[in-house]
């Protein structure tokens, strides 16, 4: 007998179900389901209807009351530096203060200062921290999570937070996807010897690829980080060696990293606060997201990446938290969404879309989740919300009343269960 579920007495379902990437227009075409239920065997949602649930029912089916609460796809956040050591809020008054974060960079804080304090923590000390963020994640709907090393800027140090996040990825409920975040900055000692470190992060891409531990690679293209022609060849002998590629640039200015990134077929392209309009022309004519970290913005008090002129020039958008120690600490996927609404001016359907179906074709999961079909896995969201408006309205505080991975029960009523 298959193990069943039906979840019943829902509200309303809300779901993108175009094919993804979901650009421009499309991506505010959201499905309504009124007073549906789900019947779910093992991992897999098999059925939504409306109607009488019991014509459904078995003598071992489970049955779960969802209260008339709204359902949504579980959240999918594909851009995160969850494995670090220390915190940085010494840094934070230097912030407020306005002085600009590549000045802070230059004087040892901001990532150095992470890579510091993460070589010197050990695994154990990383994976209770990670976890122990892993599980507020969760409780804000987070089902699927990008998870960037970056804060060791050797190969010591970035195998110990990859091994890391492979060992959450076996014992936590959330899916992790691994990136490979060698070139996240100059170590000090390489200050004037940067072909030196370029080359030593491809040459460590074959030991991170033999040793299965990334799926991606990651590159920071920026101002007084690494330029396109060092973003190219990184991710040039990255693809070669068969990683997919994701890709920070246009963050604080515009140094060619988006061309370089639709021309090698990156999965994403991440920030893009500085995109030209001739970036975003060419973006729109590729399958790369555009990858927004509006909270990133909120908490830098920096200019909000143009998403309204994205959308509507048919770019197929994302949204992540980009949770990281320096510029957003904060695990609620939930306020980024709800900023996307108040500062990106994105509509609550594109949200919904870009908090979803897009981010999960970027980690080619997008045949599996982020979206509720039959035949598709259980990765579902409940909402104490009448309405998907009054979830993006109403800022600041966790909306979820449950959550359900691989059609399991692993948070309800705000409480992670089934540990």
């Amino acid at each position: 007998m298959e193990n069943r579920l039906i979840i019943y007495n829902i509200k309303t379902i809300y779901t993108s179900i175009n094919k993804p990437p979901v650009r421009g227009k499309l991506m505010s075409e959201v499905e309504v389901i009124n007073n549906p239920y789900i019947v779910i065997e093992n991992d897999k949602i098999i059925k939504i209807s409306t109607g009488d649930y019991k014509v459904d029912k078995t003598p071992k089916t489970k049955i779960y009351d969802a209260n008339q609460k709204i359902m949504i796809p579980g959240l999918v956040d594909s851009h995160t530096h969850l494995v670090f050591g220390g915190s940085r809020e010494h840094e934070f008054s230097k912030k407020i203060a306005g002085v600009p974060y590549l000045d802070i960079l230059a004087e040892g804080g901001g990532i150095l200062n992470t890579v510091k304090a993460t070589k010197k923590a050990s695994f154990e000390e990383l994976y209770n921290k990670a976890k122990k963020s892993l599980d507020e994640m969760l409780l804000f709907g987070v089902t699927s999570v990008e998870v960037k090393s970056g804060y060791g800027l050797d190969l010591e140090t970035e195998i110990k937070q990859l091994k890391v996040a492979k060992e959450l990825n076996k014992n936590h409920q959330i899916d992790i996807y691994s990136t490979y975040l060698g070139a996240h900055a100059l170590p000090k000692e390489y200050k004037n010897k940067r072909n030196e470190y370029v080359q030593k992060v491809v040459d460590d891409l074959e030991i991170i690829k033999q040793e299965k531990l990334a799926d991606y690679v990651d590159v920071f293209c920026e101002t007084g980080v690494f330029n396109a022609k060092e973003t190219k060849s990184i991710l040039s002998a990255a693809k070669k060696l068969g990683f997919k590629l994701r890709v920070h640039t246009d963050e604080i200015d515009s140094i060619g990293g988006t061309k370089v990134s639709i021309d090698l077929k990156a999965k994403t392209i991440d920030h893009l606060m500085a995109i030209t309009d001739e970036d975003i022309t060419a973006l729109s004519k590729s399958n790369t997201i555009a990858n927004l970290l509006p909270s990133t913005s909120f908490f830098l008090n920096k200019e909000y990446a143009p998403a309204r002129k994205l959308i509507d020039s048919g770019v197929a958008l994302a949204i992540s938290s980009d949770y990281n120690p320096g510029s957003t600490p904060s695990e609620n996927f939930q306020l980024t969404m709800q900023i996307s609404g108040n500062k990106l001016m994105m509509l609550p359907e594109e949200i919904l879309t870009a908090a979803t179906i897009n981010p999960a074709y970027s980690l080619d999961i997008s045949k599996k989740i982020g979206s509720i079909e039959e035949g598709k896995i259980a990765d579902l969201l409940l909402l104490d919300c009448n309405n998907l408006d009054y979830f993006i309205y109403h800022y600041g505080i966790n909306h979820t009343y449950s959550v359900f991975k691989n059609g399991k029960l692993v948070v309800d009523k705000r409480r992670i269960v089934g540990e």
